[in-house]
């Protein structure tokens, strides 16, 4: 009986054309962490994919004319050298010590901005006011200036808060609203009707007629009658527009009273 024969041992697998291919070790460069977040953003990877994107890639450069600087002259005389370079450009004769200031106009576009006011701040809003004198006063919105400060009046009977202009800023717009839409705002109620006159007396004015130069004497302010007209004008609209509501009563009552924070209360977790 022959003895039995060894198997045949298993055929390693042909290699590829290309050479042997070798595992891949380690992670790229970018990758994705879960649920969709990757290492690098597209900002930070920008740099790199433009660094290793023209590897191999040549682009050779067009070339430029080069302008003469310099021009040869013959000179006469046996001694001089026969020729000279000479420069087609002159260099300059003075210098100045220092540069020269320029005038821009960066202090006038301010007046060109785009005022945009926050959508919840429309006329006939009831907001709080949150800086000035009259801060905690919940006031009535009537108009937004071109400025883009915003005109609200108390009204004075309910708060004693006159016809004042205030950043948005400085101001919580609540949800309570009042109809305004048949009150037109008289075009002279502007930035410059509410502009101060500040008048102010020089010292040698002073020396000339004998006065202490140090005598600080403060004005009172008295409001003009025109101020008062347009006080009374506008406040007679809002109060009608309070007045035509059904909950009137506790409007006027809102509109009276001061807001303020309890202990752990957050103005940012109130609903106004």
């Amino acid at each position: 009986m022959a003895p039995p024969q060894p198997k045949a041992a298993a055929k390693a697998p042909a290699a590829p054309a290309g050479g042997v291919q070798k595992p891949k070790v380690g992670k790229p460069r970018n990758y994705d962490l879960g649920n969709g977040i990757v290492r690098f953003s597209k900002t930070k990877m920008f740099h790199k994919k433009a660094k290793y994107k023209f590897i191999g890639k040549k682009h050779p450069k067009a070339p430029k004319e080069k302008k003469p600087a310099v021009v040869v002259k013959p000179i006469g005389g046996e001694k001089n050298g026969g020729t000279r370079r000479v420069l087609l450009h002159r260099r300059k004769s003075f210098y100045p010590t220092s540069d020269k200031i320029r005038t821009r106009s960066h202090h006038k576009t301010f007046s060109k901005h785009v005022r945009r006011t926050r959508p919840s701040l429309t006329v006939g809003t009831v907001c709080i006011l949150l800086a000035g004198r009259h801060a905690g006063k919940r006031v009535v919105l009537v108009g937004v200036l071109p400025s883009g400060l915003l005109l609200v009046t108390g009204p004075f009977a309910f708060n004693s808060c006159p016809l004042r202009r205030i950043p948005q800023r400085y101001v919580i717009g609540t949800s309570t609203k009042v109809d305004l839409s048949d009150f037109q705002l008289p075009a002279h109620l502007d930035d410059t009707y509410f502009k101060k006159n500040k008048k102010s007396t020089k010292r040698s004015v002073k020396r000339k007629e004998g006065e202490d130069i140090f005598a600080t004497k403060k004005e009172k302010y008295v409001p003009s009658e025109q101020r008062k007209a347009d006080q009374k004008l506008v406040d007679e609209a809002v109060i009608k527009a309070i007045g035509k509501r059904s909950d009137k009563k506790i409007l006027r009552g809102y509109l009276k009273a001061a807001f303020g924070l309890r202990s752990s209360q957050y103005p940012h977790r109130l609903h106004f």
